[in-house]
């Protein structure tokens, strides 16, 4: 799964315009939540935790727009707690996000 940033780039272009300065800050941002969560994930010890940080994920996915976040969200929320593929793939995501 890769990430096209066709859907992220035009929230930000509807967002901000023509401020790259903005959209680049926006994005950042939306990065460095992803990145909580997905530590969050990563620490989750329990069946309750682990689907906390994937519904969070989700949602703010969700408001972006970030389909490949949304359905890695969904797979952790209907996987086994710490599934390590999960968890490399929505990294990767977010570090091409990033």
């Amino acid at each position: 799964m890769s990430f096209d940033s066709g859907p992220l780039d035009r929230y930000l272009s509807a967002a901000f315009g023509d401020d790259p300065a903005m959209a680049a800050e926006l994005r950042k941002a939306f990065a460095d939540s992803a990145r909580e969560l997905a530590d969050l994930l990563r620490r989750a010890r329990c069946d309750a935790n682990w689907e906390m940080a994937a519904l969070r994920l989700k949602s703010l996915s969700a408001t972006f727009g970030v389909i490949p976040l949304i359905e890695l969200a969904e797979a952790a929320m209907a996987g086994a707690p710490g599934d390590p593929a999960v968890l490399r793939a929505i990294n990767r995501i977010i570090d091409e996000i990033a």
